[in-house]
């Protein structure tokens, strides 16, 4: 499918979806949420993929949020169909079976930062900048934001983040693990290909079980995720990725997984 916002490619078992409006820092104007939506679900639909990068056009901006010029005039249910769109872009990219990491190149701000948010994994660079500014416009997140982030760093830094508009380094947003590894900008797009190799030569149905075990897990009290990952467990022992891993273990060679 084509995009007149987005760029998309798969490269053997690994996808790239890049936001491509590096005019405007990438921003997330209306028919970049339906792209992005849309091309997540084309992810989903394609079996070869095992792994996705996000990331933004440029070294300037991963997103630096919504597009303000866009939404300034919005009324009430403009706002809302709005803020529907954008929750549908990051549920559809947050659903995927396999796994999705942000590459922050720069800033993610706003609605950027709920799109990495909606990513499993966060990788930046020593010059990205991350937070919510939406009150220092007199709104508040849209996308997920007010749900993704506390989650992620805990109601109080949530709080503090979202109350105060700042923007935080990548380094501080690592200490407080909104961000999950710092690279120099020179070296973070070689280190998150590497890791998407990585995460795609494992077996992609364990993976995607482990992802439903982490996200639906987070949801229950600890007994009934425990039993939930037990239910799994079993479960992925009726895959032919099982018995090709353990086969393959036991006859000390790589594993062709299959995804099935």
């Amino acid at each position: 499918m084509a995009y007149e916002n987005l760029l998309f490619e798969v490269n053997g078992a690994v996808a790239r979806l890049t936001v491509n409006r590096p005019k405007v820092l990438n921003a997330l104007n209306l028919k970049t949420l339906n792209e992005i939506e849309a091309c997540a679900l084309e992810a989903g639909r394609n079996p070869q993929i095992r792994a996705m990068i996000v990331t933004g056009a440029g070294e300037k901006a991963f997103v630096a949020g919504a597009d303000i010029a866009e939404m300034a005039g919005y009324g009430r249910q403009e706002a809302l169909r709005f803020s529907e769109a954008g929750h549908r872009a990051m549920d559809a990219i947050a659903a995927l079976e396999f796994p999705v990491l942000a590459q922050v190149n720069g800033f993610a701000l706003g609605g950027g930062l709920e799109l990495a948010l909606a990513c499993d994994v966060i990788f930046a660079s020593e010059t990205a900048k991350l937070g919510l500014p939406e009150v220092t416009l007199g709104l508040l997140p849209g996308f997920g934001g007010t749900q993704r982030l506390s989650r992620r760093v805990g109601f109080g830094k949530a709080r503090e983040l979202t109350y105060s508009g700042e923007h935080i380094p990548a380094v501080e947003a690592h200490r407080i693990h909104l961000v999950d590894r710092v690279y120099p900008a020179t070296e973070l797009a070689a280190a998150c290909g590497q890791w998407v190799e990585t995460v795609a030569s494992r077996g992609p149905r364990g993976i995607a079980f482990a992802k439903e075990a982490i996200e639906t897990g987070a949801g229950l009290a600890l007994p009934d995720a425990l039993r939930f990952e037990r239910h799994l467990f079993a479960a992925v022992f009726t895959t032919e990725d099982m018995k090709e891993g353990t086969k393959a273990f036991l006859e000390k060679r790589k594993p062709d997984f299959k995804g099935k």
